[in-house]
């Protein structure tokens, strides 16, 4: 592994790793009020890019981080979609 590689395996595992407090928050809680929906549709399909970029051109940190966070952001999408139409919103705002 070169130093390339190793910025990008640090780079990937820091980037993952911050989205997971809010993937187990979600899970935990449920909660999907605060979660917009077209800005996770657009974030999930760009991941997804960002994994065929990755797989496309070999770079394996960018394969590595982004197949992980695209589990996390479609599991995150499904509840929004599957929760977000089953539970009353408690928001006061319009």
């Amino acid at each position: 592994m070169n130093g390339h590689e190793l910025i990008g395996y640090i780079a990937a595992a820091l980037t993952t790793l911050s989205f997971v407090p809010q993937a187990w928050l979600t899970f935990r809680t449920r909660d999907v009020r605060g979660i917009s929906l077209g800005m996770y549709s657009a974030f999930t399909l760009g991941v997804a890019l960002w994994l065929a970029y990755g797989l496309a051109t070999r770079a394996w940190p960018v394969v590595v981080a982004n197949a992980i966070t695209l589990l996390l952001a479609l599991s995150i999408l499904m509840m929004r979609l599957y929760y977000g139409r089953t539970a009353p919103s408690k928001d006061p705002r319009p």
